[in-house]
């Protein structure tokens, strides 16, 4: 049985190892340069998507400021007509009398939660402890 705080044996280790002692040398020289290849695969596959993953960012970028390059041109050309859009528009208030009250009146209601639960709070007398004291009250002198 393995102990948890033993490593375990790398394919190059088990290369090595296969290699010096010839009861288990076959197996272990097989089992190592199999771990060994497909260690080397894995690496290879990782570096491969990790270009793919680059040259795709690189193709989203690109898009990605062409995309705001037009935006731009749009807003700039919006901001360009606003004047002649506002002239004929009457001013509106967007902030309503209503909504105010409705948060005032909310604010006010919330406050006064808060106030009732902390004089609630407050006004509770402690519960005693069901268990003894654990330092005598009136010390033996």
């Amino acid at each position: 049985m393995r102990l948890s705080t033993e490593t375990p044996v790398t394919h190059r280790e088990r290369l090595t190892r296969g290699l010096a002692y010839t009861a288990a040398g076959p197996v272990d020289v097989a089992r190592g340069a199999v771990g060994l290849s497909g260690a080397a695969m894995y690496r290879g596959a990782g570096e491969l998507r990790r270009r793919y993953r680059e040259s795709r960012l690189a193709h989203h970028v690109a898009e990605a400021a062409d995309a705001a390059a037009r935006e731009l041109a749009a807003a700039q050309e919006m901001v360009a007509g606003l004047p002649e859009a506002l002239e004929g528009r009457p001013a509106r208030h967007r902030v309503r009398r209503s909504w105010v009250i409705a948060g005032a009146a909310a604010a006010a209601l919330l406050a006064g939660g808060v106030v009732a639960v902390l004089i609630r709070r407050s006004s509770q007398a402690e519960e005693p402890s069901p268990r003894p004291p654990s330092v005598d009250a009136h010390p033996k002198l």
